[in-house]
């Protein structure tokens, strides 16, 4: 799913090409897609771009009549920019968007369809699908710590939750504790002052590097390739690679359609966490450490 870096250069690119620009025709390939009925899609026909934002893992666009366009991109969604009618997106295309200079097309992968439209109009139909959760660099470190401690989760959960904080999602969440050397499996309620210093700090520089790195990417042009899976990630994605700090192998715990990915080195003192399935299926033969997973691999003498 794109999460707070990745939308915020669609935001930035969407501003530079539609900035000013009149909506001249909307075409919806899919009845779901729009999730609300007021005000009616015909309200923001005609109107010109006043801007284009973030709202956690949202784009808005924002019209000059108070209308906005909310684009919620969920696991497959992706938005590609064509100046001119030269493309056929077949059925993958969900949405079309026709500006006076050029069309936003909005395509979802698979056959799930969960992403999602809202046209809303006024402050309190704005602050209706607002979640609580601070903007991770925008607010101080005490809004953070004290938004996160609201409940007693595992880190992972709560970087992971818009009602604790706004814009991360299952990639950055896991680059952002490996940054910052937790363990995706500690408690809110335990961590010491020091822990909650470097989550805040890594937070705010994990995600303003990956936006400098997308902007760099793009260079410029729509960003096209939008993925939770990049080579120079430090642990998500990278099972069973290299870590680039302590050239451990990266673990994971996998539940569901969710995984967690870290170094044992460097988050969790050597010790393996428990996937479920696995440690359920080996019981006393699972590994409780890294290097008791190295020794039987014969990695260590």
């Amino acid at each position: 799913m794109p999460e707070l870096p990745d939308i915020t250069v669609y935001a930035e690119a969407l501003q530079a090409r539609i900035g000013g620009a009149a909506l001249e025709r909307v075409d919806l390939n899919n009845a779901f897609l729009l999730r609300t009925v007021e005000p009616p899609v015909a309200r923001a026909l005609g109107r010109r771009v006043a801007r284009v934002g973030r709202l956690g893992k949202r784009i808005v666009i924002d019209f000059d009549n108070g209308v906005s366009l909310l684009l919620h991109l969920m696991i497959a969604g992706r938005l590609h920019w064509r100046p001119e009618n030269n493309k056929n997106f077949g059925r993958g295309r969900i949405a079309e968007f026709v500006f006076s200079t050029g069309a936003l097309v909005w395509t979802e992968a698979g056959t799930k369809r969960r992403a999602s439209l809202h046209l809303v109009e006024g402050d309190a139909a704005f602050a209706a699908l607002r979640r609580d959760g601070p903007e991770p660099l925008e607010c101080t470190f005490v809004d953070f710590r004290a938004s996160l401690v609201k409940e007693n989760h595992t880190l992972k959960r709560a970087l992971t939750d818009p009602d604790l904080v706004s814009g991360i999602g299952n990639a950055y969440s896991d680059e952002i504790l490996h940054h910052a050397r937790l363990s995706p499996v500690a408690l809110t309620s335990r961590l010491a002052d020091a822990e909650w210093r470097r989550l805040y700090d890594s937070t705010r520089n994990v995600l303003m590097i990956w936006i400098a790195r997308l902007r760099a990417e793009a260079d410029g042009k729509f960003p096209e390739d939008v993925t939770a899976f990049r080579p120079e990630m430090a642990v998500h994605g990278r099972y069973r690679k290299p870590c680039p700090d302590c050239d451990t192998e990266i673990q994971r715990i996998r539940h569901a359609d969710n995984e967690i990915n870290y170094c044992p080195r460097c988050q969790t003192g050597g010790k393996l966490l428990a996937d479920r399935s696995l440690s359920q299926l080996l019981k006393s033969d699972w590994p409780k450490t890294i290097d008791e997973l190295e020794t039987r691999r014969g990695r260590l003498p």
